[in-house]
């Protein structure tokens, strides 16, 4: 089983993420947790590239460096694991260049068929959305330090919001919007209770 957790920084879904992988495993599964960027050598690599606040990266470089980086990722660490029946659960996947990589004017069909190339047309079988106004996200945030992509403002999260929030109504069936303003153990809550369907289900 696939999941994936998506929000602007500070939303809470690292936490969340967290939170399910420790009760599944509570439960006797087996469960890889990953973060895109990253999860693998190449893709960390890529990873601190395109997070270099001191880095100018063209938004067309940034998204094929993300495919890039994906397709590594479900090749060496995704595919892997659930074809050895473990459970995935990924901090950050495809929703994250439409909403990111959109919110830069980038088109928003090719980064669906770029998403659909770098991952072989996987999808998650539920993705969290942590929605949360990028003013809270920016509170959130214990140490203050922004990477590039953060750097970009309140008025570039607003937007890449209002994306994460489009590919909600358009997938209601595979997106859930819960409000990242909730504590985190209600949160947890409410997702573990939606896993639970796909626990007797599976």
């Amino acid at each position: 089983m696939f999941f994936s957790f998506e929000g602007i920084d500070g939303s809470g879904k690292t936490t969340q993420l967290k939170q399910l992988t420790a009760r599944l495993e509570e439960t006797g599964l087996s469960v890889v947790a990953t973060r895109e960027p990253g999860g693998t050598r190449l893709a960390e690599a890529i990873r601190g590239l395109l997070l270099e606040k001191s880095d100018s990266v063209e938004a067309r470089a940034e998204l094929l460096l993300f495919g890039a980086s994906r397709a590594q990722h479900v090749a060496q660490i995704i595919k892997p694991a659930l074809k050895a029946s473990q459970w995935v659960l990924s901090d950050r996947f495809a929703d994250s260049s439409e909403a990111y990589q959109g919110a830069l004017g980038l088109d928003r069909e090719f980064i669906r068929a770029m998403n659909a190339f770098a991952t072989g047309e996987l999808q998650p079988k539920r993705t969290f959305f942590l929605d949360v106004a990028p003013e809270v996200g920016f509170e959130r945030r214990r140490d203050g330090t922004e990477d590039r992509i953060e750097a970009r403002g309140l008025e570039f999260l607003t937007s890449v919001r209002a994306r994460y929030l489009e590919i909600a109504r358009r997938e209601p069936e595979r997106v859930v919007v819960l409000d990242g303003a909730f504590p985190p153990d209600q949160l947890a809550t409410m997702i573990w209770e939606d896993v639970e369907a796909f626990l007797v289900g599976g």
